[in-house]
Order: C-alpha cells, then sequence, then structure tokens
C-alpha cells in the first residue's frame, strides 16, 4: 500500500508541474502574435553551421517556400546538399574560388565574393523569394571583400515576410545585433583532428 501510495502522490506532483509548464508554454505561444520575416545567424567555431542552414531550407521547401542559396567561400567540388536541392527548385549561386589559403590570390577573391553579394542583394529585394541563406557569408565581412554597411542595409530594406539564414564563424556584432535568432555551434571533438578523413554524404 505504501509504495501505491507512494506511486499515487509522485503522479500527482508530476501533473501539476506538466500542467504549470504548459500554463507557461501557452502564455508565451499566445503573446506572440507578430509575424514577420526572420533573421538567423548560426556561428561559432564548431561543425554543422552550414548543415543547420541547409536543413532550414529544406524544411522551407518541404512546406512549400521558395528558397535561394548563395555560397561563399565553396569551390566547384560536388556538394551533396546542392545535388538534393536544386532538384527541388532552390536556386543557387556559388563564389566558386574556395578557401583563401587555397586561392592565394587575394584580388580573385574580392572580384568574386563581390559577385557573389551582387547577387545576394538581388535576392534580399525580391519578394518572390521567402528564404535565402548566405552560406558563410560572415568570412567576407570579416576579410573586408563585402562592406558591413551595405549588408546590413540589404537585411534591414529586405521584403517585409522575408527569412534570411546566415552562417559562418565570428559573425559581426552588428549583424548578431540585428538579428532575431542566434544560435552559436561549440567545437566538442571533431573527427579531422584525430586524423579521419572528410566523409561524403556526412561533412560534403
Amino acid at each position: 500500500m505504501t509504495d501505491k501510495n507512494s506511486t499515487n502522490s509522485e503522479q500527482t506532483r508530476h501533473k501539476a508541474r506538466m500542467k504549470e509548464q504548459k500554463a507557461n508554454v501557452d502564455k508565451r505561444i499566445a503573446a506572440a502574435q507578430e509575424d514577420k520575416g526572420l533573421l538567423l545567424v548560426i556561428t561559432g567555431n564548431g561543425k554543422g553551421k552550414s548543415t543547420s542552414g541547409f536543413g532550414t531550407v529544406a524544411r522551407a521547401v518541404g512546406h512549400g517556400l521558395t528558397a535561394a542559396v548563395v555560397q561563399y567561400v565553396k569551390g566547384t567540388w560536388d556538394c551533396g546538399e546542392r545535388n538534393l536541392l536544386e532538384n527541388n527548385g532552390v536556386k543557387f549561386h556559388v563564389m566558386g574560388t574556395g578557401f583563401t589559403w587555397e586561392t592565394q590570390d587575394k584580388e580573385k577573391d574580392i572580384k568574386a565574393a563581390q559577385s557573389a553579394w551582387q547577387h545576394s542583394k538581388k535576392l534580399l529585394s525580391d519578394p518572390t523569394i521567402n528564404l535565402v541563406l548566405l552560406d558563410e557569408i560572415t568570412y567576407m565581412v570579416t576579410y573586408k571583400y563585402i562592406d558591413l554597411d551595405e549588408v546590413i542595409e540589404a537585411l534591414s530594406n529586405r521584403p517585409k515576410d522575408q527569412h534570411v539564414v546566415i552562417t559562418g564563424r565570428a559573425c559581426h556584432r552588428a549583424i548578431i545585433e540585428l538579428a532575431d535568432t542566434v544560435s552559436e555551434v561549440r567545437p566538442i571533438k571533431h573527427a579531422f583532428d584525430n586524423g579521419i578523413k572528410a566523409q561524403k554524404g556526412i561533412d560534403w
């Protein structure tokens, strides 16, 4: 009888806690009434920033939204996300020069970054595009290949309902302040640090 009473008491306390938690959640949901395009930033030194960005694009497309991607930094190598999403109507623009330590040509990198940025600005002014992913654009701002004020202006003046996802390390504080949601990916362990090469379908 004692065990049964103890179990019943525990269930009663649990039910009371969950009821209180539900009331708090319902209250927050009821208070969130503004409807607008979101600016999401996924930054930090850990792995998974672009993966998260592409996951958001896939989710949007799954709901019938239109999406476009501009890939900064990335080279011309095969990209699993692009292979999938282009076949589902997502427009891609790839900077195509690869990492700066590979090109070792600052002038070429700046020219390519500026070209990709001009394409990005067109997307950020197009009300028919529901979601824009600016993948790894943070590096271009850090290197000053793209003017920060231009980026802030384009983000601030985009169509009201357009969502934007920005990925990359060391996102500038001005962009973070402008953002609605900011997530930081922290490195705990990485297979590459233990001599394991990048795996197709997992890392690229």
